[in-house]
């Protein structure tokens, strides 16, 4: 999934001042008491909402580490993923919302939110993804999650136009300049699902060339089932 890859170096960046951040952001507990810190957008609160929540004596302190709230914002973003790449997925989830309040026009801290919801929540990641794709519209890796999410739906209600637009959100995201494993295959299960396997195993194959790690096994299973690999290649 591509923010634990694209934004790992962006770590880096903050690597002088994460502990006394991730410090100040751990005493924002009492004061997010009174609302849902680790659901989006701290529960569907608005910016404004947020904000005054929190309180400007918190959030200026909280960016005061950085030149600037975009780059505070961007840090907790950054930090978001990695919790998620070790499966912390609430404090990810706080992490992501601190990171919204910070800069609402930060896309990560969206495309984040829509992570953390896309398997329990669907419509609410597409929301948020959708938002974030607002701010990033070629971000290649926002537009596969939100494909992704599309998929997700389609398989819960089967609803053709969600499977159509789920299969043009990931063929636009292989046409990006970011090569992107997972969109390949996540387009290979659009493509499967439509009933188009020679163009999934193409899919595969294509996502197989940039990163074997992203290669969906239960789906070769089952596109062998359906057709042997033209190319011969995956017994």
């Amino acid at each position: 999934m591509k923010p634990l890859v694209l934004l790992a170096a962006a770590g880096l960046l903050w690597a002088a001042t994460p502990a006394q951040a991730q410090r100040k952001a751990k005493t924002a507990t009492t004061a997010a008491a009174s609302f849902q810190r680790l659901q989006p957008q701290f529960g569907g609160l608005t910016h404004a909402q947020a904000e005054q929540a929190l309180g400007p004596a918190f959030l200026t302190k909280l960016a005061s580490s950085f030149p600037s709230r975009a780059e505070a914002s961007q840090f907790f973003s950054t930090k978001g993923y990695e919790y998620l790449a070790e499966s912390q997925t609430d404090t990810a989830a706080y992490r992501f919302n601190l990171a919204w309040v910070l800069d609402p026009n930060n896309a990560d801290a969206y495309h984040g939110l829509g992570i953390v919801t896309s398997t329990s929540a669907p419509e609410q990641s597409i929301s948020l993804l959708n938002k974030g794709l607002t701010l990033a519209p070629t971000n290649a890796f926002l537009l596969s999650d939100l494909g992704a999410s599309y998929l997700i739906r389609y398989q819960q209600t089967n609803k053709k136009k969600d499977l159509t637009t789920a299969t043009e959100l990931l063929e636009k995201a292989t046409t990006q300049a970011t090569p992107n494993a997972a969109a390949w295959q996540q387009l290979a299960r659009a493509y499967y699902l439509q009933e188009k396997y020679p163009q999934a195993w193409e899919a595969i194959h294509k996502g197989q060339n940039i990163s074997l790690a992203s290669m969906d096994f239960d789906l070769i299973t089952e596109l062998k089932a359906k057709l042997p690999d033209p190319q011969g290649t995956i017994k």
